[in-house]
């Protein structure tokens, strides 16, 4: 597998992953309805440095590294992350996080912090915390789960 910066001709690729996981409103805290050009827009900002993993050529994954918040905790970056489904399951998530954190730091980031991770999202949970990141709020129902109703958030962080 090979993480690379993502480009505009990757645009459709990206697209093909993240618009049906946004789209079902299980795991991101993001509007549900957004057109394909304001999923590309949120997901390939100009605050945002976007990649995508390929395998054989083919895009399997993509992740964003930002910064968190301003000022005071610029120091703080942020990511997210999605697979392609017909990758779900071979590492890919665990291996684009691992280059996240060597590129995090590389762009002068001390800390990873993940704001709203949804506990029903067992296998980001469990992926997260044996990367090293620990939980360190619990935002009780704070996520309104399409089917399962309010569910809660976690921040997790970890120095890099």
């Amino acid at each position: 597998m090979h993480i690379r910066p993502a480009t505009q001709e990757d645009s459709a690729a990206i697209l093909d992953i993240v618009a049906p996981i946004l789209r079902a409103g299980d795991t991101y805290a993001i509007d549900s309805d957004m057109t394909d050009e304001q999923i590309l827009s949120y997901w390939m900002g100009k605050d945002k440095v976007t990649l995508i993993a390929e395998e054989d050529g083919k895009v399997v994954g993509t992740y964003y590294i930002r910064q968190n918040q301003g000022g005071g905790g610029s120091h703080v970056c942020n990511c997210g992350y999605m697979t392609s489904p017909a990758a779900t399951g071979r590492g890919i998530a665990r291996r684009m996080c691992e280059d996240s954190l060597v590129r995090a730091k590389e762009l002068g980031y001390r800390a990873m912090q993940f704001n709203f991770v949804i506990a029903s999202n067992e296998a980001a949970v469990h992926l997260w915390s044996k990367l090293g990141f620990e939980t360190v709020g619990r935002l009780p129902g704070a996520f309104m789960h399409p089917t399962l109703g309010e569910t809660d958030a976690l921040v997790m962080y970890r120095k890099l």
